[in-house]
């Protein structure tokens, strides 16, 4: 099993974001798209700081205009832009191609089935974002997956776009990180309330406790 890259999400504080860095995640995310982690655009620069080599750096939309996201894109030198919300393949294709930027598209998940759509958004990026679906909010709400009920559903995925990097969000924290990398085997495991001691204020034990839990994980399954 490959060791799963980790990226800390709903980073409001330049600290946090360095904490997470020195911790070993390979992505920092912040949030534009509302909820209690909301950044403005200002903001969520300071917070991720300079593009650099050791990490990469992503901000989550809602439901901005295809033309807010490619020009946010552009004015953070994002790596990596995560679309929650409603879009066509359409749109995620012209996201993709206006911002030249790695484009994460999110499938929410009520049950144990993904949406029809789930393949041609995959096939567009080479990368799915999943994620609890709650009424109301876009993330960072805390529920976790049924990741044993969603395994035949992401093998069947992985089948119909080969080299797809599977991202696993959704309640994820120290303590069910390992079960959930052993049914699924992403290839990123996205965390943001899992390691706060409140919304938007990440807690620096839960943080290593959480990186070490999906090495050992990775580790243990080989």
């Amino acid at each position: 099993m490959i060791t799963p890259h980790i990226k800390i999400c709903g980073l409001t504080r330049e600290e946090d974001a360095a904490l997470a860095e020195a911790a070993g995640a390979a992505y920092l995310g912040v949030i534009l798209a509302g909820g209690p982690r909301l950044l403005t655009p200002d903001r969520a620069r300071l917070v991720l700081g300079s593009p650099r080599h050791t990490v990469r750096r992503v901000a989550v939309f809602g439901d901005s205009s295809t033309r807010e996201v490619v020009a946010l894109a552009e004015q953070l030198e994002l790596d990596v832009v995560q679309l929650h919300g409603t879009r066509s393949a359409a749109a995620v294709t012209q996201i993709a191609r206006e911002s030249g930027r790695q484009v994460w598209p999110v499938l929410r998940i009520a049950g144990t089935t993904l949406p029809p759509d789930a393949a041609e958004l995959a096939a567009i990026c080479g990368f799915i974002v999943l994620d609890a679906h709650v009424v109301g909010q876009l993330g960072g709400t805390g529920v976790a997956l049924d990741w044993s009920g969603l395994a035949d559903s992401v093998s069947a995925l992985r089948e119909s776009v080969p080299g797809l990097h599977l991202v696993l969000a959704g309640g994820l924290r120290a303590e069910n990180v390992r079960e959930a990398i052993r049914l699924l085997s992403p290839q990123v495991v996205d965390v943001s309330s899992g390691v706060e001691s409140a919304p938007g204020v990440k807690d620096p034990v839960r943080v290593q406790q959480f990186v070490q839990a999906a090495l050992d994980a990775a580790e243990t399954s080989r």
